[in-house]
């Protein structure tokens, strides 16, 4: 991945930035659930979907298990 600047990101309306930050955390939240889903059905551990994410395996598994037992 390449480098940017932050200040590159700067917008007159903050509302604009804004609206971008939470259109990237959305996508971001999307992106991390179709991987940890394909980690699932690929015989990952919520130990080592969790060390992948940098969190707990707790963590992960309170947020996606749920979604795993309702499929």
């Amino acid at each position: 991945m390449g480098s940017f600047d932050l200040d590159e990101l700067h917008a007159a309306d903050p509302a604009t930035g804004l609206r971008a930050a939470t259109a990237l955390r959305r996508l971001a939240e999307r992106v991390e659930a179709m991987h940890v889903a394909e980690a699932r059905r690929a015989g990952w551990s919520w130990e080592q979907i969790g060390d992948a994410l940098g969190i707990t395996r707790q963590s992960v598994h309170a947020k996606y298990g749920k979604q795993e037992r309702d499929v």
